[in-house]
């Protein structure tokens, strides 16, 4: 029986960096692991990042799991075909919910002879729970996006708190405390995918076996209008220099430094920005979650390079045609700053909101 782990939250809460943590873990005791990474659009940065580190991995693009769940199991197949897994790590796009009733139970009814689903593990940062509560807010029940977040945390079987090593013990205590009030079915708890604190707690928990979550019912119609809140952005380039080359580090900061200002400057809510170079020594890449906020590397190669490949990953609220001109000035900010030449792809470039979401297969009896 091949253990089956879903994890959920919303955009920017470090899905990706805890899939690698946990997958490596697994691996290190023992466990053959593949992952699947999901988006809405296509030539995603993070799947790039995990096969940088990990050698099984597929991606479900072109809609959320619950959306292309035959999508999601066609490309499990393929990765079980491979090689000898007996661990399949499927991460949601940011924006995805109602995940036990179209993943979880349809994983149930459909494949109970071949997967042994874990407890549903919604991961959430504490510090961007805060920032986009202030913002949102997350708790009024009139505001789209506060309510997709809050069914994601509504069907939990785990929360899992990342970035514990940047809170205070009272801080800690205090969102485990929170969640827990605001969430009894789930077990919360606190780790953090960068240190490995608490890591191998939240692994052990996806082998325990809760009782089946109690239905939580969604309004598709304002599901569908949080996610087109949000413009989604996608765009490849190629960087050319002369010698001595650029260095993939600097451009890419300068890139996503220069969105990160455009959406404080234009007061956008901003869900990721993502820039990833890569070269032939490499991926670059780094991540803003706030506007504002100065990038944060999460994989540098520090050799400069003649020539590479940008991708751009955005879910910003804005319109979508304002988040492609945003990316072309942040690219000709990036050249100018480090004497390179970027030419866009406009063939893969997309900037578009999400249509309606229409889930494949939908079970909502907790036993099902």
């Amino acid at each position: 029986m091949i253990k089956f782990v879903t994890l959920g939250g919303f955009l920017g809460a470090g899905k990706t960096t805890t899939m690698i943590a946990a997958a490596r873990m697994l691996e290190e005791g023992g466990r053959r692991v593949a992952v699947v990474t999901n988006d809405q659009g296509t030539e995603l940065i993070d799947t790039r990042l995990v096969r940088s580190h990990l050698d099984s991995v597929g991606e479900v693009t072109g809609g959320c799991f619950c959306c292309r769940f035959e999508d999601l199991m066609t490309v499990t197949s393929r990765l079980l075909a491979s090689g000898d897994v007996d661990t399949v790590m499927a991460e949601a796009v940011g924006s995805c919910t109602d995940l036990q009733a179209t993943v979880i139970r349809p994983l149930r009814a459909y494949y109970q002879d071949d997967f042994s689903p874990a407890p549903l593990t919604v991961i959430v940062d504490p510090r961007r729970f805060a920032e986009l509560n202030s913002a949102l807010p997350f708790f009024d029940r009139d505001n789209d996006m506060a309510y997709l977040f809050g069914h994601q945390l509504a069907e939990a079987d785990i929360i899992a708190v990342n970035k514990a090593d940047l809170l205070s013990d009272e801080d800690r205590e205090k969102i485990i405390a929170d969640l827990t009030a605001n969430h009894p079915h789930a077990t919360v708890l606190a780790y953090s995918a960068k240190t490995g604190e608490g890591l191998a707690e939240l692994v052990a928990a996806w082998d325990t076996s809760p009782p089946p979550a109690p239905h939580v019912d969604i309004d598709y119609d304002r599901y569908a209008a949080a996610e087109a809140e949000l413009a989604w952005f996608n765009q490849t380039a190629t960087v050319t220099a002369d010698e001595p080359g650029f260095s993939p580090e600097q451009w890419a900061r300068t890139a996503l430094a220069h969105l990160s200002e455009a959406a404080l400057r234009n007061g956008w809510v901003v869900g990721h920005l993502k820039v990833g170079v890569e070269t032939a020594s490499g991926l670059t890449k780094a991540s803003v979650t706030s506007a504002g906020e100065a990038p944060e590397m999460d994989s540098v190669v520090a050799e400069p390079a003649l020539s590479g490949t940008v991708n751009i990953n955005a879910r910003v609220a804005c319109a979508p045609e304002v988040m492609d001109a945003a990316a072309d000035a942040a690219r000709a900010a990036a050249d100018a700053d480090t004497g390179a030449a970027s030419t866009p792809d406009t063939e893969t470039a997309i900037a578009f909101r999400p249509g309606y979401p229409r889930p494949i297969h939908r079970i909502t009896d907790p036993v099902g």
